[in-house]
């Protein structure tokens, strides 16, 4: 009786022990797969971080400027069919290699002088010089002149609704409204560009898109400051102040 007691104690000591090795077993086990699917995850997720990193190229915006072209030079000029209008735009005279100036002289005193830019706009520049030698501008008055915007004149009705008779594209370039004594022509749309031309007061929100700059005051930005301000929306009772003269200058 007493031999097959301690052999059930036995037995049982064995099977606990048995037990508790399998238990350990499993915990070694188990501890073993977690760590491995930590480091499997980290390993993942480095990848694929660098493989995301590799395939998201840098953007880059860019403001393509169309190649400039040059219109052929030469053609008749157009005839004045009634005052201040003409049958055609003026034939392509310019030099876009020399540089031009146009000298301002206002009527009731003070000038100023603009600095053309022919190799970024030649047609603006070329359509400008040309109603400039033609006396165009003489006369004409400053008609829309705004405070802390700018100052809009080459209309010779006044009323903001005048052109010379013919109209040309814009010409986009890399010129910004981003100072003062900008100019550039007035319109109503793309491809409407006539006479009509503006000088900022300061850097203006307007998209280069939409205008043609041709030009930036050089000296003189004074009296441009002290242009008569007129708002024609205010049906003001006076006319602007009067252009006296353009005359253009080659070099």
């Amino acid at each position: 009786m007493s031999r097959n007691i301690q052999s059930r104690r036995q037995a049982l000591r064995a099977a606990r022990a048995r037990r508790r090795m399998v238990s350990r077993t499993i915990t070694i086990i188990v501890v073993i797969l977690v760590v491995a699917v930590i480091v499997w995850s980290v390993i993942v997720a480095q990848k694929q971080a660098q493989t995301g990193a590799a395939q998201t190229p840098t953007e880059t915006v860019q403001v393509v400027i169309p190649t400039l072209q040059i219109p052929t030079a030469g053609g008749p000029t157009p005839e004045l069919v009634s005052t201040k209008q003409y049958s055609a735009a003026p034939p392509f005279l310019i030099d876009v290699t020399r540089q031009y100036t146009a000298t301002v002289k206002m009527a009731k005193g003070g000038e100023f002088v603009i600095q053309l830019y022919p190799d970024k706009s030649p047609i603006t520049v070329n359509s400008f010089v040309f109603l400039a030698r033609q006396g165009y501008f003489d006369g004409v008055t400053f008609h829309r002149v705004l405070e802390g915007f700018m100052a809009q004149g080459g209309d010779p009705t006044g009323s903001g609704a005048g052109s010379p008779g013919y109209q040309f594209v814009n010409e986009l370039n890399d010129l910004a409204f981003d100072k003062a004594g900008v100019v550039a022509m007035a319109n109503a749309g793309p491809g409407t560009n006539g006479s009509q031309f503006f000088i900022t007061f300061g850097p203006v929100g307007l998209a280069e898109s939409s205008y043609t700059i041709f030009g930036q005051v050089t000296s003189g930005m004074n009296v441009v400051n002290s242009i008569t301000r007129r708002d024609p929306q205010q049906n003001p009772d006076f006319t602007g102040d009067v252009i006296e003269s353009i005359t253009i200058t080659e070099q």
